[in-house]
């Protein structure tokens, strides 16, 4: 449980820490900065705090879902020194991606952690450096148990690594299957390890005409019942650093991959939706969902992760802050590199950008979010729960 209070505690420290970049970069401009709250209203209590370019109004919420910050002059077209307005366009931009710098920053300090005690390996040719690389950690462990199947009669349990079965040990996701379907309908014994400690258990595997039978139920089964997962933890020393830049760009990459493939299937989801396909139309927007994951999402990946190990839970952390980086680098209208990459627009026009025309801007880019929210919450549900 402590592991889950902590991601959830580190994800809030991010959102607090991206918010706290404007803070800073604003005052450094010359802007006043209003309120900086951690949560969100209704406001608990608040103080004025701190000197010089610390100094300000800080509150605490009660919604402690992240933070945020409160600029002058942010919402309307106000000039006077010391507003949003009286700044120019570099300025501006600078505060606007300083949240990004921030969230980039510690999405590597979090990556070099992970790298020194153990960073587990999640993607395929996954970057290292393999003169020093130590493998601390190579097991497979039940990613899924299947209800009152040999495996869960055994006490299974998921997270617990599977040392051996029938006497054969268990190097690899298939050799749970090849040991299992060798020995159809036979009782085996299964050893395993939870916490540290070796249970040996005995259980009768099912037979093949079961497995057969079960092929064309809603709930097919397997031999043993559970679903096998890989899970190896490799450490860095020196080269910790260099991990962490070379996985950031990995994740980078796959991460842009995924939002395109989620915005394709958006738009074809929105072009099927006024052609009167409604069932293709859901099913691009489940597909859209499942690219990315919420609040839900990220919850329920804690919650399995915590069988894993707080390098898990590190590693997690610090994919949020990339994440959250990438967002907010991307012309997202709503995010800060929608807001920079409109004023750089309206910049290149030579238009005046009013704040209302700005805020209609953003308030679609807002309204499209949260359609999304609602279909990654959606299939979020449904896929962990």
């Amino acid at each position: 449980m402590w592991l889950i209070v902590l991601g959830l505690f580190l994800f809030v420290l991010l959102i607090v820490l991206h918010e706290y970049g404007h803070f800073l970069v604003a005052k450094r401009n010359g802007v006043d900065v209003e309120e900086f709250g951690i949560g969100f209203p209704p406001k608990l209590f608040g103080k004025k705090l701190g000197k010089g370019i610390f100094e300000g109004y800080y509150t605490i919420n009660l919604l402690p879902l992240g933070g945020f910050v409160r600029l002058k002059g942010e919402e309307d077209a106000a000039t006077e020194k010391g507003s949003f307005g009286s700044v120019g366009l570099s300025a501006k931009l600078r505060i606007m991606l300083a949240g990004v710098a921030v969230n980039l920053l510690a999405a590597l300090v979090f990556f070099t952690i992970v790298a020194w005690v153990g960073m587990p390996q999640v993607i395929p040719n996954q970057f290292s450096v393999p003169s020093d690389s130590t493998v601390l950690r190579n097991d497979i462990f039940a990613g899924y148990v299947d209800a009152d199947s040999p495996a869960a009669q055994a006490g299974l349990q998921v997270g617990d690594t599977i040392v051996s079965l029938n006497n054969q040990p268990i190097t690899n996701e298939a050799s749970v299957r090849e040991v299992a379907s060798a020995n159809a309908g036979n009782t085996v014994p299964i050893v395993y390890e939870r916490d540290g400690q070796t249970t040996t258990a005995t259980t009768t595997l099912l037979s093949e005409q079961q497995v057969a039978d079960s092929k064309n139920t809603d709930t097919p089964k397997g031999y043993l019942g559970v679903v096998p997962r890989k899970y190896t933890l490799i450490q860095s020393t020196w080269s910790a650093p260099i991990v962490a830049v070379g996985v950031s760009a990995q994740l980078t990459h796959l991460t842009l991959k995924a939002l395109g493939e989620a915005l394709y299937n958006l738009v074809s989801a929105f072009f099927s939706a006024i052609t009167g396909n409604t069932k293709e139309a859901r099913q691009e927007a489940s597909k859209a969902g499942e690219n990315v994951s919420g609040p839900v999402g990220i919850f329920a990946i804690l919650q399995q992760g915590t069988d894993l190990g707080y390098q898990f839970i590190l590693f997690v952390v610090a994919v949020i802050s990339l994440t959250l980086a990438i967002m907010n680098f991307l012309p997202i209208p709503a995010l800060d590199g929608g807001r920079a990459f409109v004023m750089l627009l309206f910049k290149a026009m030579k238009k005046p950008l009013t704040p209302d025309l700005e805020a209609r801007i953003h308030g679609t880019g807002f309204a499209a979010l949260m359609i999304l929210f609602v279909v990654i919450t959606v299939v979020d549900i449904r896929r962990f729960y």
